[in-house]
């Protein structure tokens, strides 16, 4: 677990994420030409509601990984 400091609209907080995740949500924002925050902020933006950050980034990487393997097939 690891925990990081994201910036989002201008204001800093922090998210703990396993290794893994960070892993895929720093090669999804640069395939996209995103930095980290960017990407962080726009998945934040997205959410239908209000809840936990990293479970919503992890949801979103698992979301991701699902939309890559079932283009594969």
């Amino acid at each position: 677990m690891r925990k990081r400091s994201v910036t989002i609209d201008g204001h800093r907080t922090s998210v703990s994420l396993e290794d893994a995740f960070w892993t895929e949500l720093s090669a999804i924002a640069e395939a996209r030409g995103l930095s980290l925050n960017a990407l962080v902020g726009e998945i934040d933006h997205a959410r239908a509601a209000p809840g936990n950050l990293s479970s919503t980034l992890r949801l979103y990487v698992l979301d991701e990984l699902k939309k890559r393997t079932i283009s594969r097939v």
